[in-house]
């Protein structure tokens, strides 16, 4: 355990305090249990550690379950060794990695009652398997990508302050206090700043590395997938990066793929839970639940400029930021006469030269503006959407 403290301590070393993803504040850190979960890339490790050296207290240890000291021992015979040293909060990193993970932590929450456990997990979906285990155990959490605003902050060190979406709609926008001119930065944020990877120099191979353990390994792992069908999944990806935003013709992409189309749907859905698409329901369905899908997208804009071959199309990339940013606190859904809907609001992304004859008879409606700094009555600047958390 000694050498787990010790590495520990190297990783504190590193880590700096200045800059916190947005969910820092929002979980439950001193919870008996609690799961953090989200797509390869998305900060999640850094968080913790961040957590960890803010805390400083000698009763809390951190681990990766990919640690080479768990080929030897097993993680309730860790937490048991730490928790009767006076261990308090046990943070295990990557827990998917570690075999039968869930019930090992079911055993440590029963037998453990005072010790605090917290862990992530890349592979979502290994970890809402496992979840069944924990349901009445656990608080979890979902994270996502960089907003706009976290971005300016990440690498620009531009503070701005979390708008509600009432504020967005109404353009009272404080980002234009202190940036004449926003749409640079936003221009740079759609093609690189998703991820907190975004200052690397070597961003599209580290996001290739992610996307091909997306598809080769975890998706395949969970769903007990063979090689070949795992080169599908990239077939699927690629075609959805070519087509979206798209009304998907299940029948019709399953003979392209030679595939069934329930095994396609279930492709797209664990696609969708690893962070690769993102799917648009209709209006009697959020979108994270079961309904019927009316567009698939790429999850991100910066996944359209790495898997796009030729030059992104404009109004795919308006979108797609617009359902990602938005989803974080509310539910776009379809619209029958524009775009997007949330609650009794409606939403058209478009570019600049856009009139009001598509909403005209619509009420609670809004052009949503790509190319324009500020907005005024219902025309609001698109990039006031990124900073809704």
């Amino acid at each position: 355990m000694d050498t787990l403290f010790e590495k520990q301590q190297v990783l504190l070393a590193r880590i700096t305090t200045v800059f916190k993803r947005y969910m820092y504040d929002k979980v439950a850190w001193e919870s008996r249990m609690a799961g953090l979960v989200g797509p390869r890339g998305a900060g999640k490790t850094t968080m913790l550690l961040q957590y960890i050296k803010e805390k400083n207290d000698r009763d809390t240890l951190y681990v990766s379950a990919d640690d080479i000291y768990f080929s030897r021992h097993r993680l309730s015979d860790l937490a048991d060794v730490f928790y009767k040293n006076g261990g308090k909060q046990l943070f295990i990193d990557e827990i998917h990695k570690y075999k039968d993970w869930s019930v090992e932590l079911k055993n440590i929450y029963d037998f453990h009652p005072d010790l605090k456990v917290f862990f992530t997990g890349s592979s979502v979906l290994d970890v809402r398997k496992g979840m069944a285990d924990l349901s009445r155990r656990a608080l979890m959490y979902s994270m996502q990508g960089f907003s706009f605003r976290e971005f300016l902050k990440f690498k620009y060190n531009i503070d701005v302050k979390v708008h509600s979406l009432d504020e967005i709609i109404n353009n009272k926008i404080s980002l234009l206090d202190s940036v004449k001119h926003p749409l640079p930065l936003f221009r740079d944020y759609l093609c690189a700043g998703y991820y907190p990877m975004a200052a690397d120099e070597n961003l599209d191979i580290r996001l290739g590395q992610i996307i091909n353990l997306t598809l080769e390994i975890d998706i395949p792992q969970f769903a007990n997938l063979s090689v070949a069908t795992a080169r599908k999944l990239k077939r699927l990806l690629l075609v959805v990066a070519e087509s979206v935003p798209f009304k998907p013709n299940f029948v019709t992409l399953a003979a392209k793929l030679e595939v069934s189309r329930n095994s396609l749907e279930e492709y797209m859905t664990f696609m969708e839970d690893a962070g690769l698409i993102a799917r648009l329901r209709n209006r009697a369905n959020g979108v994270i639940s079961l309904g019927k899908i009316d567009k698939v997208y790429l999850d991100n804009t910066v996944l359209i400029h790495c898997l796009s071959e030729r030059k992104p199309e404009i109004g795919n990339i308006r979108e797609t930021f617009f359902l990602n940013q938005m989803r974080v606190n509310h539910a776009p859904v379809s619209s029958a006469v524009a775009d997007f809907r949330i609650a009794q609001y409606t939403f058209e992304a478009s570019g600049k030269s856009k009139t009001q004859e598509q909403i005209k008879d619509t009420p609670n409606a809004f052009i949503v503006k790509d190319n324009i700094e500020y907005g005024y009555k219902n025309i609001v600047p698109l990039w006031a959407f990124g900073l809704n958390y």
